[in-house]
């Protein structure tokens, strides 16, 4: 039942803006009316904002606790709790509730977070990390005594991460202080979306309502005048950018969207290069940009005021720019579900047609806007598969409560085991837990530095204000470089680049950020001072980071993409566009079909190549390569190389490759295969690798604090020290298995690759022996020479590779 001095009841106000209640609308009200938990699945544009919103405000607890939080609204990025502050304030007005709203994101400034805590808004718009900052505050339970609701928005994007973990803790946390609290989630649709309801209600019951709302989406590739003007191989695709300004010029608004950083600042530069009188009608966004420019774009776009914006997933989700018409994406997002969400930026409205444009950085990525297409037409979406037992997560959460208000383990270890990333921990996992955050386990506990937590009678307490201070800073899982603040010398902020890449230029040296042509003046601590420079030319940062995997369902539908172009079967604009590739690739070698197998193997000046084509991704690839290399070793110990793609993988030596004995002996049977792959692997490197951030989010390592930042350098002595320390002394820790867990599940991706040598196993083997690199070869080729070669050498090389080609 409503508040009964509201003016206006949800629908009434619904009447009064002229709108209708969709089907889910109705049903969602109902279900949150009906105290029920749940999760609202609908896509973007199609108001399911408001498919929660509406009956919370509503409900007589928020306007009976009027100073005190009653709804969590909880968002992946910053950019979206902006638009849902509007949205909330909008209705709240209009309906002439007396509630506040308010946003806690770490670009809120230290004066308006002192006053939330003060004076509690009624809705509080946050991160997963800023809401586990509040535990590390005195009286964190009085501020969420009266909690009634908490809405995850995008829970697709935060299920498959460790800050879905963040919000399951959060959540089993905050119903214990508010009992009869509701759990809700938004989200696109996934794979597996039961799976996603049970992650987000823990061992509470929920009901999924799902919008009757279909997105309609067009998409459009882009294609040069003629094949031969495509690259084989790169990542930047801007060979296109001609074809691209006429788009810009006749939308209203378009966000061009980028998959990293770095390609987003290129993209921009050369945008205003080629095309200068668009100066001060596009922008640049995404996250290293500082927060008051990034809010001065958001508005911009908004109210009209800009034709394009250069992005990254910065502005992935659910944000709703009216203007916006157009999307143009730069390079395969390698994701079924990340290119709907893109696409979903524009109509932005219910009923309204998605217009994006695919325009490709290389000719085979071609394929990839064919089964895109292919994939959305057959409603063939991704899963999220939810992480579980992330100690380093339960050992960052645990530290964070005994900074507030301290925890009892009777109390808590009941309310973490009832979540779906700890339902299966044990005993023994619980004891080292605790031993950790104790003592630092029994390897380190002969160091003070690593005892974080003390115990208090039956409350574990931080061990000191020093140590709470510290542990404040690193909240969160998100692990990158130390980023560098980059300061004008009238001290206002840009954004921050990683260390790295500032540590590589000297004073004087011109580079460009945020749209800016820049001269680096001064380099202390962790804040590089600049002023902007007149040059056209610097460098250009680069961010840190692995390239996106393709998705396994999107790697499945290229094979079958191939395949009907082998049969003629719907053979499309795209796979079209690429038939002379296509002969060129029978030619030379053979084009397989889905039931086959091609194995090449090449002489280059670089020595001797086998090639092979599972069609898996880049993660797969890199597991396969280290089999078939490792098996090809025992039957002549050579030296290899390896090199992969999305498409394929090179085993590269410099002798002669016993490729013909390997087959005859079975190459891809396999005894024991989770065995071979953990013998084949760099099992070790790799978890090294991994324990680097385990560390970290564990807390470690610390990166120092403000303004005496421990080098990136250091920070990497210090992790693989304690690797070497645990793997020695105590090889059964939990954050040491879970680095090597991690690399089998989550890099090398063991069941995926299982899968594709079961599949391989199936398939006829065509192997062929060609004189020069193929259409299929010569990317691989390329990636591999990247590692090995200047950058002069390698345009030397590629461009006779390309004369021998043609």
């Amino acid at each position: 039942m409503e508040n009964q001095t509201s003016s206006l009841t949800g629908e009434d106000w619904f009447n009064q803006k002229g709108w209708s209640l969709f089907d889910f609308q109705k049903k969602s009200w109902d279900a949150v009316r009906g105290e029920k938990n749940g999760l609202v699945n609908a896509p973007t544009g199609s108001g399911k904002t408001y498919s929660l919103l509406i009956p919370m405000i509503c409900h007589p607890q928020l306007i009976a606790n009027k100073n005190s939080v009653g709804i969590i609204w909880l968002t992946p990025i910053r950019a979206l709790a902006k638009e849902i502050k509007q949205a909330a304030e909008r209705a709240i007005s209009e309906m002439n509730l007396p509630l506040t709203v308010e946003i806690r994101t770490g670009d809120t400034s230290a004066h308006r977070k002192r006053q939330i805590l003060n004076q509690p808004p009624n809705i509080l718009i946050t991160t997963p990390e800023s809401l586990h900052l509040f535990f590390t505050y005195k009286h964190y339970r009085a501020f969420f005594g009266h909690l009634k609701y908490l809405v995850v928005d995008e829970w697709h994007e935060l299920l498959g991460s460790k800050r879905g973990v963040q919000v399951e803790l959060a959540l089993s946390r905050l119903e214990t202080i508010s009992p009869g609290l509701r759990r809700w989630g938004i989200s696109a649709t996934v794979g597996n979306m039961n799976e996603a309801l049970n992650v987000l209600m823990g061992a509470n019951k929920g009901v999924i309502i799902t919008s009757e709302i279909k997105k309609a989406i067009n998409i459009t590739s882009i294609f040069p005048d003629h094949i031969d003007s495509l690259p084989w191989a790169g990542h930047l695709g801007l060979h296109l950018i001609e074809k691209i300004i006429p788009i810009i010029k006749k939308s209203k608004s378009t966000l061009i969207f980028t998959n990293t950083r770095g390609q987003c600042e290129i993209w921009y530069q050369q945008l205003l290069k080629v095309c200068p009188e668009l100066a001060g009608l596009i922008a640049m966004h995404h996250s290293s940009i500082s927060g008051e420019l990034r809010e001065w774009v958001e508005s911009a776009l908004q109210d009209a005021r800009l034709k394009a914006v250069v992005c990254t997933s910065s502005l992935d989700l659910g944000v709703d720019f009216q203007p916006v018409e157009t999307i143009i994406q730069i390079g395969s997002p390698k994701g079924i579900a990340r290119f709907m969400q893109r696409a979903g930026r524009s109509g932005h409205q219910p009923g309204a047609v998605s217009h994006i444009y695919f325009v490709p950085t290389h000719t085979l990525e071609l394929i990839e806007a064919s089964a895109l297409r292919e994939a959305i037409l057959g409603g063939i979406i991704e899963k999220r598969i939810p992480y579980q037992r992330t100690f380093d997560v339960l050992v960052q959460y645990l530290i964070t409560l005994s900074c507030g208000e301290g925890f009892r383990w009777s109390e808590i270890a009941p309310e973490i085991e009832k979540t779906h990333a700890f339902k299966q921990i044990s005993g023994d996992d619980w004891n080292q837990v605790i031993e950790f955050i104790t003592t630092g386990g029994a390897a380190l506990d002969a160091y003070d530095e690593y005892r974080k937590v003390i115990l208090d009678g039956e409350i574990f307490e931080i061990f000191s204000k020093g140590t709470a201070n510290a542990h404040r800073m690193s909240i969160g899982t998100i692990v990158g470089e130390n980023s560098i603040q980059i300061v004008l010398k009238n001290g206002k902020s840009l954004g921050t680049i990683e260390e790295y890449f500032i540590s590589r230029l000297r004073i004087g040296d011109v580079f460009w950020f945020s749209g800016r042509s820049l001269e680096l003046l001064e380099f202390t601590g962790t804040t590089a001072k600049v002023r902007p420079a007149n040059r056209k030319s610097g460098k250009i940062p680069s961010w840190q980071g692995g390239r996106m995997p393709l998705s396994s369902e999107l790697a499945s539908v290229i094979r079958t993409k191939l395949d009907d172009y082998k049969k003629q079967d719907q053979v499309d604009r795209e796979l079209t566009f690429l038939d002379p590739l296509f002969q060129l690739q029978q030619f030379q070698s053979h084009f397989p079909s889905k039931d086959e197998f091609l194995i090449e193997y090449i002489r280059s000046p670089e020595g001797f190549h086998v090639m092979m084509y599972p069609f898996e991704g880049r993660f797969v690839h890199e597991g396969l390569a280290a089999l078939v290399a490792n098996k090809i070793a025992e039957i002549k110990p050579i030296t290899i190389s390896m090199a992969m793609n999305d498409y394929g993988f090179e085993l590269l030596s410099d002798q002669e490759i016993p490729i013909y004995e390997a087959l005859e002996s079975d190459l891809f049977a396999f005894d024991d295969l989770s065995r071979s792959i953990e013998e084949s692997v760099n099992a070790t490197e790799m978890a090294k690798r991994r324990f680097r951030d385990i560390a970290a989010i564990a807390g470690l390592v610390s990166k120092g604090r403000p303004g005496s930042r421990i080098k990136e350098r250091h920070l990497q002595s210090s992790t693989r020290l304690l690797f070497e320390v645990y793997s020695d002394y105590q090889p059964d820790h939990i954050l040491l298995k879970q680095a090597y867990e991690e690399v089998l599940y989550l890099q090398l991706e063991e069941s995926r690759m299982k899968e594709a040598i079961r599949r391989i196993q199936q398939q006829k083997i065509i192997f062929r022996t060609p004189e020069n690199p193929t259409p299929f070869s010569f990317p691989i080729m390329v990636d591999g020479m990247r590692e090995r070669l200047s950058t002069e050498r390698l345009e030397d090389r590629i461009a006779k590779m390309q004369l021998i080609i043609e």
